[in-house]
């Protein structure tokens, strides 16, 4: 007995330590990311701060400024300048006797501690069960997605007051005792925007009666005060402009992000859009409804109240930017019965509302409906068609597993340098893939125009002066081709015409095609080949940032013909409207060259034909012809783009080993359907 409570005690000690470590750990990452906080909030106080003032706060400016329409004698309405509620005015005008710069830091501030309140309150409302570690890391997370979403950076620019009702609901429904409390809070937040009486059904269907009633009486009551108060603007608001449709912009403005807008959008106008307008919105709010009461009966409260919020976006005459918040907080819905796909509605969800549309969706005529509306779509599928899992599916807590190839050996022991990063064998998820490659293409496509310098003549003289450089680097070598090429060229019609469809047709469709034909065939070579080509653009970027290039074409004085867009005109710093959309001195290296070299290598290793293999190195040869005899690049660009390759594959070698093997390759299948093995756990 002695031994063994002698031999105790060091475990006992040393288990102590570990959850201290672990503590530590915990507290660390928590203080980082209030830190982070921090600084977003000083980012965000600063942008407004260094605005000019007549372009800061306008909203607010409008509303209570000296010339403000709550200043002015007569209706509030006159000039539809104000789009708020009669309630909501009859809140804001004591603000009228504020100083102008005292009001607009203390709007600023007050904005930024609601935000935060804001994500105290949802973070707290998870769905349980919730780990100790997530809930602590929750509050931080939630608050710095909430800084950095487009709704809450525009109310902070604009001075509105979109965050207030969002935090009475959120108030009303998991922060106060008592269900008239709740119907109270929540009857305000509809007296400020009226389609929030969406949750009065809500309330009642879950068995808040008295919460629902509360609600609709307080609606009720600062309605009538307000209408007591200001009777003709309480009409005009609610009659003449049928409850705010008409106030602000134009309702068929890509700011307004409701149904109503949405047909305006696509031609329809009159009675018939109103009819329908009227009937789909009734459908989305019906639906929504019954699916948020089957989730707050599923213990998902913070989801109801999210496909609450957005059916009253679809179904408002007029939402803005300001006022779509709602869409970010249906990020705690789970979708998904793989592990694997647990990420991508959160993901796709914060992308959306953080990064703007033209960032997600490519500028083309058949796209731009969905561009128009992204939010609109994304608040119409939160609140009637994303097949959120319930808390009581058995893969809840316990989701099909993500399958993984054999680990493949490595010639170096430390090979590879990221364990976790191991080989997944089933398919990833397509629309996860499509937006990372649209998001990842913009940044690139952003990175790259901006690599041109601070202004055009100060880039196009330091890109001539390396151009200068490479030229005669290439004529110590005997490489400098380029001239001969280009002339020998031009003397053939048709074998211009070809290199020069060649060059402005197979940069991009090649690689996406390879990047198709892994992904349907070869899910695991898909993601090996995503990676290094990811890997090989971002060192791209480092040199075109670091050393801008002038391609032969645009070198004066050396009498390259420009056989793809004509002849140049050097006394001027534009070169035609390509100039608009990407950087012109973007050549070293040549990722023409570089992506048509990692088709052919890709194809090379797994092609399982010689022929198909000779197809594929085909592509590169004719490639590095086509940017030459274009005069679009140098000799040493196409080096260039030869080394960020290699570089690419091996970062991705040193970081996930070995490519897994053609037998893992070969034998990959769709995870199975069939959940894993339920735990035993008490409903909550």
């Amino acid at each position: 007995m002695a031994k063994a409570e002698h031999g105790g005690r060091p475990a006992e000690a040393l288990g102590a330590t570990a959850v201290g470590t672990v503590q530590a750990r915990l507290r660390a990452t928590r203080l980082a990311l209030w830190l982070v906080v921090a600084l977003l909030a000083a980012r965000q106080v600063a942008v407004v701060l260094a605005t000019p003032r007549g372009e800061r706060l306008t909203d607010l400016e409008t509303w209570v400024g000296p010339d403000g329409v709550l200043h002015v004698e007569g209706s509030l309405y006159d000039s539809t300048r104000f789009t708020g509620t009669p309630f909501g005015g009859l809140v804001l005008k004591p603000l009228t006797r504020a100083a102008e710069q005292t009001l607009g830091l203390g709007w600023t501030f007050g904005t930024l501690l609601l935000v935060v309140a804001l994500g105290l309150v949802a973070a707290r409302a998870l769905p349980q069960p919730v780990s100790r570690r997530a809930s602590l890391l929750a509050a931080p997370v939630a608050v710095s997605l909430l800084m950095l979403s487009l709704p809450v950076r525009n109310t902070l620019y604009l001075g509105q007051t979109s965050i207030i009702p969002v935090l009475l609901v959120l108030l009303g429904c998991f922060a106060v005792r008592g269900e008239r409390a709740s119907g109270v809070l929540i009857g305000l937040a509809a007296a400020l925007q009226p389609t929030l009486l969406l949750f009065t059904p809500l309330l009642w269907f879950t068995g808040r009666r008295r919460g629902a009633l509360s609600t609709g009486v307080t609606f009720a009551a600062s309605t009538a005060v307000a209408a007591v108060a200001m009777p003709h603007d309480s009409y005009t608001y609610w009659v003449h402009h049928l409850a705010g449709v008409g106030l602000g912009g134009r309702a068929d403005d890509l700011g307004n992000q409701s149904l109503h807008g949405a047909l305006l959008r696509l031609g329809l106008t009159g009675p018939l859009e109103i009819a329908l307008f009227l009937a789909l919105g009734a459908a989305v709010a019906v639906l929504a409804v019954r699916r948020a009461v089957r989730y707050a009966r599923d213990g998902q409260l913070l989801l109801a109240v999210a496909i609450t919020g957005c059916a009253a976006i679809v179904v408002s005459p007029t939402a803005w930017q300001h006022q779509l918040l709602w869409v970010l907080l249906a990020v705690v819905g789970q979708v998904g019965r793989r592990a694997g796909d647990r990420y991508v509605w959160p993901v796709a969800v914060v992308l959306v509302m953080t990064l703007p549309a033209k960032t997600m969706v490519p500028d083309k005529v058949l796209l731009h409906p969905l561009r128009a509306d992204l939010i609109l779509l994304a608040a119409l599928a939160t609140a009637a068609v994303v097949p959120f899992l319930s808390r009581t599916s058995p893969y809840w807590q316990t989701p099909i597993p993500t399958r993984y190839a054999d680990k493949v050996p490595s010639r170096f022991r430390h090979i590879p340098l990221v364990p976790f990063l191991r080989r997944v064998v089933s398919r990833p998820n397509l629309f996860f893939e499509l937006l990372l490659i649209r998001v990842t293409y913009y940044a690139y496509a952003q990175i790259r125009l901006a690599a041109a310098g601070g202004s055009h003549s100060a880039g196009r003289a330091t890109a001539e002066e390396h151009g200068e450089e490479i030229h005669s680097i290439e004529r110590a070598l005997s490489i400098d081709i380029e001239y001969w090429a280009n002339h020998a060229i031009v003397k053939v019609d048709w074998l211009r015409d070809f290199f020069d469809f060649y060059y402005e047709s197979f940069h991009f469709g090649v690689p996406l095609a390879v990047l198709g034909v892994l992904y349907w065939r070869r899910p695991v070579d898909y993601r090996w080949a995503r990676t290094a080509i990811g890997f090989a653009t971002v060192f791209a970027l480092v040199g075109f940032w670091l050393y801008p290039l002038a391609p032969p074409r645009l070198m004066p004085g050396l009498g390259f013909i420009d056989t793809v867009h004509g002849p140049q005109d050097f006394s001027r710093p534009d070169y035609g409207t390509l100039t608009e959309l990407t950087n012109q001195y973007a050549a070293m290296p040549s990722l023409h060259f570089g992506w048509s070299l990692w088709c052919g290598l890709v194809i090379l290793i797994l092609a399982p034909r010689w022929w198909m293999k000779a197809l594929g190195l085909l592509h590169p040869l004719l490639t590095v012809t086509a940017i030459v005899v274009t005069a679009n690049h140098w000799v040493l660009d196409a080096v260039g783009g030869a080394l960020v390759v290699g570089a690419g594959f091996a970062v991705t070698y040193l970081f996930q080993g070995p490519r897994a093997g053609a037998g893992a390759a070969r034998s990959e299948q769709v995870s199975s359907d069939r959940p894993a093995p339920v735990r035993d756990r008490t409903p909550s």
